[in-house]
């Protein structure tokens, strides 16, 4: 999927920090379900990938400057190959057509090593595990990790209908099986999703994880917070975030504070892109407000938060914003740059 990650905890302030890029051959690629390809990396020379945990995610280089975040689906023990499952959706940016459309078995392509935001909190007694639609693919991950080492876990997985439910062969001939409950959207009305009933009351040790389109997220979320379920036993993940500057916006400054450097960020521009133009570089991956790459504290002044990865707490200590959409309720943003 192309990802949107959020841990339960935030990360430390300031900008990430570029890593190389890896080449990978393509050595399957397969049809999962209706729009949904997977595409197995590889390294060219047969060697061994860099490791990786449950719930993390690569980079994606593509033709044209375009990089995506995909998160990986196989299981964390394989270290000779990363598996993705893409989406095909012609009203995105770009990324999901490029793959379905342009990338075949063979070729090349550049990653970055698997980042997590997105952590299994394996010390959990119970690991409750929803996913919807192609958001399977990092809950598929753990799955396969949470059954290797023997814990305690339960899966539910939704799907508009069984043609566009992608692993469903995969997950029914799994060792963990038994543990995995299957809705579709078009199914006996017995079978569907029930929220209300899998996160009705937290307990000690329980830990939830979700990911999937935003509505099922939200919804998600607003049950179990609504249920007295605290932060940290929330973890979940999004696909987008608001990229735009939104009807409501208006200009302002931000001010560095390193150098006393103030910068005007007009209607139409981000706060990352008005940087760039004046020749400041922020470390940035998804540009949506979701990966939480370019997260930078704020010193003074109110952020319009527009992101979808900081926490309702974390919003509301106006302490860091994610630059890349999120802008400024004050005329100046003091920022820690």
């Amino acid at each position: 999927m192309n990802l949107i990650d959020r841990p339960a905890t935030a990360p430390s302030s300031g900008a990430g920090v570029a890593g190389a890029r890896l080449p990978v051959r393509v050595a399957a690629r397969r049809i999962e379900a209706l729009d949904i390809a997977s595409f197995e990396l590889v390294d060219p020379r047969g060697r061994e990938l860099p490791s990786f945990s449950a719930g993390s995610h690569i980079d994606v280089h593509l033709a044209g400057g375009i990089t995506r975040q995909y998160s990986l689906c196989n299981d964390p023990g394989e270290n000779h190959r990363y598996r993705i499952a893409v989406l095909r959706d012609p009203g995105s940016r770009g990324g999901s057509v490029a793959l379905h459309d342009g990338v075949q078995v063979g070729d090349l392509l550049e990653i970055s090593a698997p980042r997590n935001h997105f952590h299994l909190a394996e010390e959990a007694q119970h690991s409750l595990l929803l996913a919807g639609g192609i958001g399977v693919t990092p809950i598929l991950c753990m799955a396969q990790r949470l059954s290797a080492t023997g814990a305690s876990f339960e899966m539910h997985y939704g799907a508009r209908s069984r043609e566009r439910m992608a692993f469903a062969d995969h997950v029914a001939a799994s060792s963990f099986a038994a543990r995995v409950h299957m809705h579709l959207d078009d199914g006996p009305a017995v079978q569907r999703y029930d929220l209300a009933a899998l996160l009705a009351a937290p307990r000690p040790g329980v830990h939830m994880y979700v990911c999937g389109p935003k509505g099922f997220i939200d919804a998600a979320l607003q049950t179990a917070r609504g249920n007295g379920w605290p932060e940290d036993q929330l973890h979940y993940e999004f696909f987008a975030g608001d990229t735009g500057p939104g009807d409501a916006a208006e200009s302002f400054e931000v001010r560095l504070a390193r150098s006393g450097r103030v910068i005007k960020v007009d209607k139409e521009d981000t706060v990352t892109s008005a940087l760039h133009a004046c020749g400041i570089e922020l470390e940035t991956s998804c540009e949506q407000g979701v990966c939480g790459t370019c997260l930078t504290r704020v010193l003074d002044g109110v952020p319009d938060h527009r992101d979808l990865y900081l926490t309702p707490q974390e919003r509301a200590a106006n302490d860091q914003f994610l630059p890349c959409v999120s802008r400024s309720k004050s005329a100046v943003l003091v920022l820690d740059l």
